[in-house]
């Protein structure tokens, strides 16, 4: 494949949504790992735990299951600019969804081959 479009790479999120036991386990199992969760203001209210690097500019997320949290797992891109991102995807024959903006980000969605869903999004 021909790089059209050099995208600079910000931070790695994987977000994982599972059902209430499940994530809680997987929560537990990073924090006997000896990982830290960090509170961030955006997911009050929301049952899960978050894992930032100590920069902040990569974590690993995990969410209970319900209402608008369907079980699965996402790799989540943080790039310079989601737009050059997505136009670029599009003329190397990708089909990236979007854009929604959300928690100040601008996200593109894009389902990778075997099925692993992914997002690539930049601060608005």
């Amino acid at each position: 494949m021909r790089i059209l479009h050099e995208m600079k790479l910000l931070g790695i999120r994987f977000a994982h949504v599972a059902p209430g036991e499940d994530a809680d386990g997987i929560a537990d199992a990073l924090k006997g790992l000896g990982l830290a969760t960090a509170d961030f203001p955006e997911a009050e209210g929301m049952p899960g735990a978050i894992f930032p690097t100590t920069d902040q500019s990569s974590w690993v997320e995990v969410w209970h299951a319900g209402e608008g949290m369907p079980p699965g797992t996402m790799l989540q891109l943080i790039v310079e600019d989601a737009d050059a991102a997505a136009a670029t995807a599009k003329r190397s024959g990708l089909n990236p969804q979007g854009p929604m903006d959300a928690h100040g980000e601008r996200i593109y969605f894009l389902a990778l081959p075997g099925g692993l869903q992914m997002s690539f999004q930049s601060k608005l």
